[in-house]
């Protein structure tokens, strides 16, 4: 799979006149909207469609009030639902805002099929679709909003071969996302580009790489600890695709006495992989500020919604390849950064995180060498 990444997307950063700033970033917890009704000033609805809550705390944390605010911003009152993983609720929602006749659709769908789905059923309607976070392969959307995947994919690789880069031949398991989900497929693309040279090698050896459906934590947690047993409980470094998945890993080498002497990767600058980050169990996160991601997608509703893809095409300059759809998508997509223990200050700068989340009781002392307050 090949995505075509200009150096850290400088036209679209001067196509959104700076409204990606960080400082704006607000809550990190769940919005506080009394309810998921639309909401804004009376204007045209743009719908949104979440995938989910059970494996990551972003999409109801971070994305759903930030995507609120981008979109109040440009205008638009927000209706945005959560699919809770289930398929036939996704697609009952979107039948839903579809019946209503939302201006736009942004969908970040569970799979592809599902997402795929919907967006040709909206497109039937006439209702521009935009894929968000996800790319459904086989779709139709014209455009797509993310970050730089295959660069998380070399963050988390990079870190993991300098954390062991003092230990040759050293041993590896990596703990991978769901197979359905084209993220992961790119996460997984961007540590080989790293890593399997240094396999190839004998740098490091690769134990087993092993996806996990539905990026189920439980399931990684089980699996990872198999695979462990099946090593004769010997790893000296863990690939873990997201920090939902790195929690489960730490648990089992907690229980090993394992933690904090294996590094273990993750994503998405959570509130508990931070809190691991501090305290060693977690090698690394990866930070994506995903307001950046909430107003790109708002801007670019924005422009579907007057018909103006000029305006849109201004804003997705880079491309996206869909094998499935033998299709290139517009696409935007931002940068991402590697978070060790040093740079958790970044993200509490930010305004992602805030320093009250993670910086309590035994982790008190590692705020205060760190100035995060």
């Amino acid at each position: 799979m090949r995505t075509k990444r200009p150096l850290f997307y400088a036209a679209v950063a001067l196509a959104l006149s700076g409204a990606m700033t960080l400082t704006a970033c607000g809550s990190n917890t769940s919005s506080n909207d009394k309810s998921d009704s639309p909401s804004g000033g009376g204007g045209p609805t743009v719908g949104v469609i979440l995938p989910e809550t059970a494996t990551s705390a972003r999409w109801e944390s971070f994305d759903k009030p930030m995507l609120q605010q981008a979109l109040r911003a440009e205008g638009f009152d927000a209706d945005v639902q959560n699919a809770q993983g289930d398929v036939q609720k996704f697609t009952t929602l979107a039948d839903g805002m579809i019946a209503k006749g939302v201006k736009v659709l942004i969908i970040a769908s569970i799979n592809s099929e599902v997402g795929s789905a919907v967006a040709s059923k909206a497109k039937k309607a006439g209702i521009p679709t935009i894929d968000y976070d996800r790319l459904n392969l086989g779709g139709s959307s014209d455009y797509y909003v993310s970050f730089d995947n295959v660069k998380v994919g070399e963050l988390q690789g990079q870190a993991l071969a300098d954390a062991l880069k003092s230990k040759p031949g050293a041993e590896v398991i990596e703990i991978e996302g769901a197979p359905t989900d084209n993220n992961a497929t790119l996460f997984h693309q961007g540590q080989q580009n790293i890593l399997k040279p240094l396999y190839d090698a004998g740098t490091l050896k690769l134990v087993r790489s092993q996806a996990i459906d539905g990026w189920d934590n439980q399931k990684g947690g089980t699996t990872f600890e198999q695979i462990l047993t099946g090593n004769g409980g010997k790893v000296d470094g863990v690939v873990a695709a997201n920090d939902g998945l790195a929690g489960a890993v730490i648990t089992v080498l907690k229980k090993n006495g394992l933690n904090g002497k294996v590094p273990v990767t993750g994503q998405d600058a959570t509130a508990e992989g931070l809190k691991a980050v501090l305290r060693g169990d977690q090698y690394m996160t990866v930070f994506k500020p995903i307001l950046g991601e909430a107003q790109a997608a708002a801007k670019l509703a924005a422009a579907l919604a007057k018909g103006d893809k000029a305006a849109a095409d201004a804003l997705a300059v880079n491309v996206s390849q869909d094998p499935k759809g033998k299709r290139d998508v517009k696409s935007v997509l931002l940068q991402p950064q590697t978070v060790t223990r040093a740079d958790v200050k970044v993200v509490t700068d930010a305004g992602f995180v805030k320093a009250a989340d993670i910086c309590g009781g035994d982790l008190a002392s590692a705020c205060t060498e760190l100035g995060i307050r």
